[in-house]
């Protein structure tokens, strides 16, 4: 029987990236097996996430544990792609790859030859994906963006937080994480399709669309019944009771009776069959409308024992969970055995712990190579084109590496 393959083995990706947004996208498919080859831009110290750093860390210069949490499994090389030489190697790599891809300003990767015209008669199976802040066309094409203003622009301010209190964003920079998920699946997407057709294309994807696209449901709402959802009290479904949070002994839990089939099961296990019995409480109607008297019914049979041993009690037969912050959720004993926790040895030789890919795959542990350090494959990625190590040197000093 052979040995597990990755399902993106073979697969080249070229990355001009930085940051977040498209870094995340691209760790996804590394994640999997693809090679992705960062090309860096040296003057500037390379990917700026190199440098944000938390207060309290100590990695060595040109490292950081936010570079590490969106870099793994990938390789590095620098190029100045603003010169004529840059632009030499770089094209000579994006003829070996399958894909292109960027997370520049939009108005930029056509000035840097990053996109499908630019590309195609070297490599006419490319696919050349761009993330950018508002797209590569239109009005904003050239503007700076980034994951809080798309919250505040898309809504998202509108509907996080308690009823009455002011606009609060969510606490993740979901919108870079949503959107690079997205570019990685429109790379992967882009892949097949050229393999099928023999030929590549321009794939786009933008913070604001992806924002926007977020809003589905909501959306939907808003369009079709002119109904714009707001914020609600306890963090609670606009629609759906029980599914908010609920005050117990000791602290919050969060109950979702999102099927009617889990209301008589909470109001047995509470000790309270008789809420299910009510008239007033049988349907998710019934509990809309009643849904402030609810709340204080719940909360008092959720006063009598502690949120650990509600937890207990309900035990997957009841959809709840408890309310941690991410401390406690990292060290809860079920995250200690997902096997999704991965260890990292850096290349200055820091041992960092951290989360690792969200797909599992079939007889292989995740991919766990550290981040590289900046032009840690220079000589090997550019000595395959053809270049001499004298000539790779060059190329790297040239971009200020």
């Amino acid at each position: 029987m052979p040995a597990p393959r990755r399902p993106l083995e073979g697969v080249r990706i070229v990355a001009v990236e930085q940051y977040g947004a498209g870094p995340h996208g691209a760790m996804q498919l590394a994640d999997l097996g693809a090679e992705i080859i960062k090309v860096e831009n040296g003057s500037d110290g390379g990917d700026v996430g190199r440098h944000v750093k938390h207060p309290n860390e100590r990695t060595p210069p040109g490292d950081s544990l936010f570079f590490q949490a969106f870099n793994r499994n990938k390789r590095s090389i620098v190029l100045d792609l603003k010169s004529t030489d840059g632009q030499t190697a770089f094209r000579r790599l994006a003829a070996t790859a399958d894909a292109v891809f960027n997370n520049l300003r939009g108005d930029i990767p056509d000035r840097l030859g990053l996109n499908y015209d630019s590309l195609k008669a070297i490599n006419p199976r490319l696919v050349c994906v761009h993330l950018s802040a508002y797209g590569r066309t239109g009005d904003r094409a050239a503007w700076p963006g980034y994951d809080f203003l798309m919250q505040a622009e898309c809504g998202y301010l509108s509907v996080t937080g308690e009823k009455g209190g002011p606009p609060s964003r969510m606490g993740l920079s979901i919108v870079d994480l949503s959107t690079g998920l997205q570019a990685a699946i429109a790379m992967v997407s882009g892949i097949v399709g050229a393999r099928t057709t023999g030929m590549g294309g321009d794939y786009d994807v933008s913070l604001y669309d992806v924002a926007m696209t977020n809003l589905c449901y909501v959306s939907a709402w808003h369009m079709t019944l002119g109904e714009t959802v707001g914020r609600e009290l306890r963090s609670a479904h606009p629609n759906l009771v029980p599914s908010q949070l609920y005050k117990t002994q000791d602290s919050w839990i969060f109950l979702m009776c999102n099927k009617e089939k889990f209301w008589p099961v909470l109001c047995r296990k509470l000790g309270r069959p008789d809420l299910a019995a009510d008239d007033r409480f049988r349907t998710f109607q019934g509990r809309l409308a009643h849904r402030d008297l609810l709340t204080d019914l719940l909360d008092d049979a959720l006063s009598g024992k502690t949120t650990d041993a509600w937890m207990a009690l309900f035990a997957g037969e009841v959809p709840a969970a408890p309310v941690y912050d991410v401390g406690r959720a990292l060290d809860s004993p079920f995250s200690q055995t997902t096997g999704q926790i991965i260890e990292l040895e850096t290349p200055g030789g820091q041992t960092v712990k951290t989360i690792g890919p969200g797909v599992r795959q079939p007889g292989l542990p995740p991919r766990a190579e550290a981040a590289p350090a900046l032009a840690a494959d220079q000589q090997a990625v550019l000595g395959s084109l053809g270049y001499t190590a004298d000539e790779a040197e060059a190329l790297l000093k040239a971009a200020g590496g």
